[in-house]
């Protein structure tokens, strides 16, 4: 039997155990309760909040856009090891703050807590619009992803196309049906298989193919000098963009609203105990870039339609595995992709029915708006999976683009929480602000200020917006008691 006919067996029957799993975690649950749907009647526990988290991370721009980036950008892809180990640290302050205003005023989503806050629909709208369109981004990195593993492992014979619509199909069908419980337990199963792949995998890789990690960066080292450098003559990224990609995914890692809401699900004690356990998924993201250089000297930068591809044809064309190994290998990736797109599917569901068409619709009944919200399932898969077939970007290139929308978020959550003199019109002018600064710099500009990440640029525009707009309003009494209250609670 050819190998990729072993493979696509293989990675059937892995598919098929997910559906199952996300199925029947939602079996027996009120499939018309909001709560339950979006939160899990805010019940999960630590071990299934450690798995999804770090599910989330541990995504197709892990496992597929690590490697290339390592093989493509040597000392740039240090970035993931430093994003995955500092992005939930705000989450240790910000989450048992966030879960408790949520127990007791009935949030749902980022949404829900800022237009009680600010007292402005306008904002909700507007959170809701943004986060739709970053994870359209951010979805279709997972897509790509489950794409290129059906593409290459079958060596050509599941088409582009066919691959990502086989297994997302599978992620809309057991989150229309389960909402986040069956994101949650379906990320358990996921987690464990790619990261047992990932470290055998990245071990393998290395060690057949340069004898060792010694041996593998001193070739490195000699071949393309600086490349393993940040900032150096022959690296790939300056220490500017460097840095300030680092600390805009630090401050915007909690600001993506499917992440966010998972403060609504468990408790405080689990929030933080969360937090201390996760940094250890760095760990797991280390033998992901192990891959991608012991690619360098072995495959030919010609040899790929994109970096992306560099572990699917290192498996393929470089060791000669059998159509088992083939199978598992995409297993795993398959796995890295869905385990994140469950979530951001998902998010991006509740966000339309809650932020989007709540607001301009207060007295929709809560089985109208559940139906909304499965509905938007399929409508924001369908959209993404079109821009993961026609689009071009790289895996990490549409990561860091979704990146600097989201991390916009972040001025009027903190000071939502933690800030009286926080107004909605400063509010309302920072998101504008840098909304629109990060869609000139990504879509219109040639280069940034010192070379900047530009959603960091519109970060800084977007802070500036706020505080200054919100020191000049001026508050009624009732507006500055409602503020004391939300920030002392």
């Amino acid at each position: 039997m050819a190998p990729w006919v072993v493979a696509i067996i293989a990675m059937s029957l892995y598919l098929v155990f997910a559906f199952a799993l996300g199925i029947l975690a939602g079996r027996g649950r009120s499939f018309y309760s909001v709560s339950e749907y979006a939160v899990a009647d805010r019940g999960l526990g630590l071990f299934v909040m450690w798995f999804l988290m770090g599910g989330t991370i541990f995504s197709a721009f892990a496992f597929l856009g690590g490697p290339g980036w390592a093989y493509s950008k040597g000392a740039a892809s240090f970035y993931i090891l430093a994003y995955a180990a500092l992005g939930l640290l705000p989450w240790y302050l910000i989450g048992p703050k966030v879960a408790r205003l949520g127990a007791e005023r009935n949030y749902f989503t980022m949404g829900d807590l800022l237009g009680d806050r600010y007292g402005s629909r306008a904002i909700v709208v507007i959170v809701g619009i943004v986060s739709v369109l970053a994870f359209v981004q951010y979805l279709t990195l997972q897509i790509k992803g489950m794409a290129y593993v059906f593409n290459v492992l079958t060596e050509g014979h599941i088409p582009f196309w066919a691959g990502a619509l086989l297994a997302y199909g599978i992620v809309v069908i057991y989150v229309v049906t389960s909402g986040v419980r069956g994101a949650a337990w379906s990320d358990v199963l996921q987690a464990i298989l790619m990261l047992v792949v990932a470290w055998i995998l990245g071990l393998y890789l290395v060690y057949t193919l340069h004898d060792g990690t010694g041996p593998m960066f001193e070739m490195i080292a000699r071949e393309k000098p600086d490349f393993l450098i940040i900032g150096a003559s022959g690296s790939q990224m300056s220490a500017m963009a460097f840095s300030s990609a680092i600390i805009m995914s630090m401050i915007g890692f909690m600001m993506w609203p499917h992440l966010f809401m998972k403060s609504y699900t468990t408790s405080e004690r689990r929030i933080k105990l969360t937090v201390i356990a996760y940094p250890v998924f760095a760990i797991f993201l280390v033998p992901v870039l192990l891959i991608g250089f012991s690619a360098i000297g072995v495959v030919p930068p010609d040899a790929l339609e994109s970096s992306d591809q560099v572990l699917p044809h290192l498996i393929t064309y470089e060791i000669g595995a059998t159509g088992l190994v083939y199978g598992l290998i995409g297993a795993g990736a398959l796995a890295a992709a869905m385990s994140s797109s469950d979530a951001i599917t998902h998010g991006a569901s509740v966000s339309v029915g809650r932020d989007i068409v709540l607001p301009l619709k207060p007295d929709l009944p809560e089985s109208k708006q559940l139906w909304i919200m499965r509905a938007s399932v399929v409508l924001v898969g369908a959209f993404a999976y079109y821009l993961a077939i026609f689009g071009g970007d790289g895996l990490i290139q549409l990561l860091l683009g979704a990146y600097g929308y989201i991390v916009q978020f972040a001025p009027p959550v903190y000071g939502a929480l933690y800030w009286r003199r926080a107004t909605r019109e400063g509010a309302l002018a920072g998101l504008i602000g840098g909304v629109g600064v990060n869609c000139y710099y990504q879509l219109f500009a040639d280069a940034t200020p010192l070379d900047m990440n530009a959603g960091m640029v519109a970060l800084i525009v977007n802070i500036v917006l706020f505080v200054g707009i919100s020191l000049l309003a001026r508050q009624s009494d009732e507006i500055r008691a409602r503020n004391a209250a939300f920030v002392e609670t």
